[in-house]
């Protein structure tokens, strides 16, 4: 795939707090010319440009990229992946970061995900798989509590529950709809672990470390991501190796085996178990809201890694990180993750020293600034220890700060950092 020698055009595919973190990281680039976001959000439009295409309108962005030349497409979410986008532009000769929608079952599936493991000695949680609700429960019945049990399809970081009780399993089973997924409960912190991968090589991010309750103390429903911090203290040098030698590696290994060459950014939810790192879950993109600290982290210029993928020198190009932390806390919508309060307008959306404001729910009204979706904004500080990173970040939010109507947001962001230091 060929790649310009000039100042480049990129389009970034999306419009949460992931997208405007990609888009602003991207800005600082000399050699970045010009950033569409499609669709994008209101704080996107202050980077870029939003172009007004949905992100599963797969047609519609292979013709746009093609009539302004963009020079790199990055995908955010995983909808698009899913439905193909990377097939669709590779078709057109056009550069974008993803795998295709065959890759991207690694997360779509996860019966595909939990088998391929399996098969390939990863280490995972013990499963077993289900067509129907009425196997499913039977199979649960004979269980020992607590289980897990996932969707085997995207439900936007929902799809999941661990469940205490064969009730609770029962009531969120009937939730669900196509195939399920039974795991036993794996014990001990959860580690984000992103690479950038060209199929073959694969250079590491930060490992980070999502908050997926809503309420402190990881307590309330399950919801897209309410903060994340990087780094993560308890995740050593050793450990990070470690990482790559039984999980990145062999999977990336097994993909190209499989016939699904895997290229794009790979993201292993992992688990800290008395045993070892074992693999939750994986994710084809990156993850929101863990691309916020991990963009404030990055020293290096995010654009030459992307170009790696595509041009199959992943490993010819290092990743570097500042020193120090940072700390993304998420401000949601009042009954955010059920229905959820929009056109409330934002107050404080000033510029802050070391504290950046994603936009992930918002939207422009008579030229204001109105939180429209369940996740607002993102928080995202930096400093030179995490316990300062979590004072800067909570030091701007609130009636002095960024403020918007009914907010909700855990006020216990990285604390456990603080705990394992």
């Amino acid at each position: 795939m060929k790649i310009a020698n000039h100042k480049l055009k990129i389009l970034i595919v999306g419009s949460g707090g992931r997208e405007h973190a990609l888009g602003w990281k991207l800005s600082q680039s000399p050699l970045v010319d010009r950033i569409f976001f499609a669709p994008g959000n209101a704080g996107t439009s202050t980077v870029g440009e939003n172009v007004a295409i949905g992100v599963n309108e797969i047609g519609r962005l292979a013709e746009f990229a093609e009539k302004q030349q963009v020079d790199l497409t990055m995908v955010g979410p995983e909808l698009p992946l899913t439905l193909g986008i990377v097939d669709e532009f590779n078709k057109k000769n056009l550069a974008i970061v993803g795998p295709t929608k065959k890759a991207s079952r690694i997360e779509s599936s996860k019966i595909f995900a939990k088998k391929l493991m399996k098969k390939y000695r990863i280490p995972t949680a013990e499963f077993a798989a289900f067509d129907d609700k009425k196997s499913a429960l039977a199979y649960i019945g004979k269980s020992r509590f607590p289980v897990v049990v996932k969707a085997d399809g995207l439900y936007a970081g929902k799809g999941v529950a661990v469940c205490s009780n064969f009730a609770q399993a029962k009531s969120f089973v009937e939730k669900l709809t196509g195939k399920i997924v039974v795991e036993e409960c794996l014990v001990g912190p959860e580690v984000s672990f992103m690479v950038a991968t060209d199929g073959v090589n694969f250079q590491s991010f930060l490992p980070s470390q999502d908050h997926k309750r809503l309420n402190d103390n990881d307590q309330g429903p399950n919801t897209g991501g309410m903060g994340a911090y990087a780094p993560v203290p308890i995740a050593s040098q050793k450990l990070i190796g470690r990482i790559e030698k039984e999980i990145v590696a062999p999977i990336i290994k097994a993909m190209k085996k499989e016939g699904c060459l895997y290229q794009g950014i790979l993201y292993p939810g992992l688990i800290l178990t008395k045993d070892g790192p074992k693999v939750l879950e994986f994710n084809c993109r990156f993850g929101d809201p863990e691309t916020q600290p991990l963009m404030t982290m990055l020293k290096s210029d995010l654009l030459p890694i992307l170009l790696s993928i595509v041009k199959g020198t992943a490993d010819k190009q290092k990743i570097i990180f500042k020193p120090g932390a940072s700390v993304c806390v998420v401000l949601a919508a009042p009954g955010y993750p059920g229905k959820y309060a929009k056109n409330l307008p934002i107050n404080g959306l000033n510029d802050y020293k070391d504290v950046a404001v994603f936009h992930a729910g918002t939207g422009f009204k008579d030229k204001k600034i109105l939180a429209m979706g369940g996740r607002v904004l993102g928080i995202t500080s930096y400093g030179r220890s995490i316990k300062e990173a979590i004072k800067k970040a909570y030091g701007v939010i609130g009636r002095k700060g960024v403020w918007f109507r009914g907010m909700v947001y855990r006020q216990d962001i990285a604390h456990k950092a603080i705990k394992n230091l």
